[in-house]
């Protein structure tokens, strides 16, 4: 059996328009356009490209923010994202030297401005992506609580006074976000909903092993929690998640009591995060770039029959039936059927599971499928699919199949099951449905020239909830092995 399935299970996205339209709607983008369209000749800015101190309180005006220097440090976030995705050019002003003035600088609204109005989706989420890219790196730098002992002599900041690792802070979030994007498209997992913030600091601390939690592990959920609250704080108006944050009557200094008592029954109170479609948008993308394999539903609508099974190997059954259903939409039937049989052959060890998927899939065709299904009958490997299929509608002239296919399509049945890794109970009942049905199975199952036969025997004596079926299955998968010699 083949184990080369996708790791993580395929994410259902939503169109590049709607999408589109939430990156516009993003907090934080909103306001970097708005300040984007405001900047123009007298707009100035100092050394780093930073807006001048002196244009902060009109740039919060332009986003509607009363006065204050929360304000003033909101809009200073948005002219950051403006000029690091390109909304705005920047000439950057010049420091004095000695006892000379500051020469300021000019801006002026950027080419990817246009993009906005008249780019594609495609675009929109290219740029929107570059602002994640730029939030991303604001949320893994360091925090500077006191400045002062961090500057060199030169009045420069002494990186190595930080003790900062910034390829293991952004490797860490990557894994949080990681985490959060499988606990939400797995099926059993968040879904829609949001993750507990202590659930998704604990599954970057705790070992998989481990049982109870001690103390320091425990300690250690506890800082992962407090450095996640203020990432999501910055990650969220960009508007990949939705974030409850952390009660601050819980945040005390150490060996202080709570302001108010926790309520251990009500976790929200502890944070919550979740990812919004935009979200699962960034991070697949993110995800794709670094090569890890994140599949979404549709990704092999445009591709071969043999993409597609080979594809959907690891996909839940729900997405699998999605994902062929967009690849049969606007196919020639006859056509498709043939692509999908020709691509189900093999001796290899996912082609049990191809076949399967197979089947399937031509379940959801109709009688269009008839010829390309009636030249297989013969195939000792697409037979016994064959007369399924046609059995299944009603359709005369079945031949009935010799008792070599029977027992090879069983093989074939039994093998794809175990690859997919599906309901336990199922395959038990569909063991047993066939041991029951044919007196002396096990007699001529060991002789089948399939190349899991012996695999599957020996599941069958596993899995057969018989004592005798089950003994009688280990002894037909040790023929089966010495009659191959393996």
């Amino acid at each position: 059996m083949s184990a080369d399935h996708p790791t993580l299970p395929p994410v259902r996205l939503r169109a590049d328009a709607e999408l589109a339209r939430d990156a516009l709607a993003a907090p934080l983008l909103a306001d970097a356009v708005r300040l984007a369209r405001w900047a123009g000749p007298d707009t100035r800015v100092d050394a780093g490209g930073e807006l001048a101190d002196e244009q902060l309180p009109a740039a919060a005006e332009v986003l509607e923010l009363p006065p204050g220097e929360e304000s003033e440090l909101r809009a200073g976030d948005a002219w950051r994202l403006a000029v690091d995705t390109g909304l705005v050019d920047v000439e950057d002003g010049e420091a004095a030297d000695g006892d000379g003035e500051d020469v300021p600088g000019r801006a002026r609204p950027g080419e990817n401005l246009a993009l906005l109005t008249g780019g594609s989706p495609r675009d929109v989420l290219a740029l929107w992506l570059d602002g994640f890219d730029a939030v991303f790196g604001d949320a893994v730098a360091p925090v500077l609580d006191d400045l002062d002992d961090l500057l060199g002599e030169d009045g420069g900041i002494d990186v190595d006074a930080l003790d900062w690792d910034p390829e293991a802070e952004a490797e860490f979030l990557e894994g949080v976000l990681g985490n959060l994007y499988l606990l939400t498209v797995s099926e059993g997992g968040a879904g829609e909903g949001p993750v507990p913030l202590p659930a998704l600091a604990a599954s970057m601390v705790v070992p998989d092993d481990m049982g109870e939690p001690t103390d320091d592990v425990l300690e250690q959920v506890s800082d992962v929690m407090m450095r996640l609250d203020e990432q999501f704080r910055l990650l969220e108006p960009i508007g990949l998640v939705e974030y409850q944050p952390l009660d601050e009557a819980l945040m005390v200094e150490e060996g202080e009591e709570p302001a108010v008592s926790a309520d251990d029954e009500d976790v929200t109170r502890y944070g919550m995060v979740r990812l919004t479609p935009l979200g699962l948008y960034g991070v697949r993308a993110r995800m794709l770039e670094a090569g890890v394999g994140a599949p979404a539903v549709g990704d092999l609508a445009d591709k071969g029959a043999d993409a597609l099974l080979d594809g959907i190997a690891g996909y839940p059954e729900a997405a699998a039936r999605e994902e062929t259903v967009a690849w049969l939409a606007g196919r020639d039937v006859l056509g498709a059927a043939r692509e999908l049989l020709h691509a189900a052959r093999g001796s290899d060890a996912d082609s049990p599971l191809r076949r399967l998927h197979c089947q399937q899939t031509l379940s959801l065709v109709g009688p269009e499928a008839e010829p390309a299904v009636r030249e297989v009958l013969d195939d000792a490997e697409l037979g016994g699919l064959a007369r399924v299929w046609l059995a299944e509608r009603g359709a005369a002239d079945v031949p009935a199949p010799p008792e070599s296919m029977i027992f090879w399509l069983a093989i074939d049945t039994i093998a794809a099951q175990l690859d997919a890794a599906g309901d336990l109970e199922e395959l038990q009942e569909l063991i047993e449905g066939l041991t029951g049905r044919h007196g002396g199975f096990f007699e001529a199952a060991w002789r089948v020239e399939h190349p899991a036969t012996a695999e599957v025997l020996e599941a069958m004596g596993r899995l057969h909830r018989d004592k005798t079926t089950a003994k009688e299955a280990r002894k037909a998968a040790f023929k089966a092995r010495s009659r191959s010699g393996s």
